[in-house]
């Protein structure tokens, strides 16, 4: 009767065929990046809802933590777009991150305007310096960059504790919800890492993210290919800013209160280490990477760790153990986290062919 049927009328041949375009079209739904950040992103708000409630089930202090994990890993993916795919290199994300509070700050607290406009002024402000720092970098490179980038961070640091050292906001209004203490601060801080996840991933994927590549594995073999120098490290300097500025604003919708003058606080020299390290340990080129880095460095002692009360009592255990990692992790995975999962993957990839081989023999075909 099949053979009938095709020879006939081609039915079970047409019956195949929309078979397999829709296994291939539910492989691709399932292996597609963008999906997995949505599901990523409704967990997170789930465990920090239910840590809000105050049930016991999930520690209350989840939701903060992770909040202002999630707050870092934007500027995290943001760096990884200026490290890994640029071949450029910056200690300003601290400084970076204050054009973020303060524009909260000063849009929302002190003039009592919209929360989209304090993220306006806040990209803006941001995009103008990353320009600024871009044609910079035109002229200086490695260890100097660094060195310039550092130093401009601390200028913003300085400029920020003679304008106004410690900044606060009580409660503000994010479209028609007003924002208190209570209030679950997570969702709108999963809605802009997903947002920037989505835009990153696309990017790299995109002619400009290939482009980058290029001006990251050799400048002179990317201006050969007519790459232009310049459009793409302003290109990267600037979305490195806009995505530490809007971390920032993220930043002061969960702690609502920031101290400039601070040496460890969120402007100081060790958040834009600790966020160099995020990238270096989670994979300078991974989005993936750089959100589990940024957890290792910020959300590991604010969640699992404050369970322990030695680890609790002694928090600069974290700071060992985070340095001991970035060590291992430059030594023997330069690509970090991710790399280690590829080689992993690999290997289990090897081991089951060889079981299979070694039960059913080689393909001979």
């Amino acid at each position: 009767m099949d053979k009938l049927l095709t020879n006939k009328y081609g039915v079970k041949g047409a019956v195949q065929r929309a078979d397999a375009k829709l296994t291939l079209a539910l492989r691709k739904t399932v292996s597609n990046p963008l999906l997995h950040y949505l599901i990523f992103g409704v967990i997170m708000c789930v465990i920090g809802y239910i840590a809000k409630q105050n049930t016991g089930v999930i520690p209350y202090s989840w939701e903060s933590g992770l909040a202002r994990t999630f707050a870092y890993s934007i500027a995290s993916v943001g760096f990884c777009l200026l490290m890994g795919y640029s071949g450029l290199a910056s200690l300003g994300t601290g400084g970076f991150i204050g054009i973020g509070t303060y524009a909260m700050y000063y849009i929302m607290g002190v003039l009592d305007l919209p929360f989209a406009l304090a993220v306006v002024v806040a990209i803006a402000i941001a995009a103008l310096v990353g320009i600024i720092v871009g044609f910079i970098s035109l002229r200086i490179e490695g260890i100097y960059l660094v060195i310039l980038t550092l130093g401009l961070s601390e200028i913003l640091r300085q400029i920020y504790v003679a304008v106004e050292d410690n900044i606060s906001i009580s409660r503000f209004r994010v479209f028609i919800e007003t924002i208190t203490t209570r209030s679950v601060t997570i969702y709108y801080v999963m809605v802009a890492l997903i947002i920037v996840m989505i835009v990153t991933t696309n990017l790299i994927n995109s002619p400009t993210g290939r482009a980058m590549l290029a001006m990251k594995n050799s400048t002179s073999a990317a201006q050969a290919m007519g790459i232009s120098l310049i459009k793409y490290r302003l290109l990267a300097f600037v979305l490195c800013t806009v995505y530490a500025a809007l971390s920032g604003v993220m930043y002061m919708v969960t702690t609502r209160s920031v101290m400039a003058s601070d040496a460890n606080g969120t402007y100081a020299l060790i958040t834009s280490l600790n966020i160099l390290a995020a990238v270096i340990i989670g994979g300078y080129k991974s989005v993936w990477g750089a959100v589990f880095g940024t957890f290792i460095m910020y959300g590991l002692q604010t969640t699992l760790l404050q369970q322990v009360n030695f680890l609790a009592d002694n928090p600069i255990i974290i700071t060992f153990f985070s340095g001991i990692l970035v060590i291992v992790v430059v030594m023997f995975f330069p690509g970090g986290v991710a790399q280690l999962l590829v080689e992993l993957k690999g290997l289990i990839k090897k081991l089951i062919k060889k079981i299979r081989e070694g039960r059913y023999g080689k393909d001979l075909g």
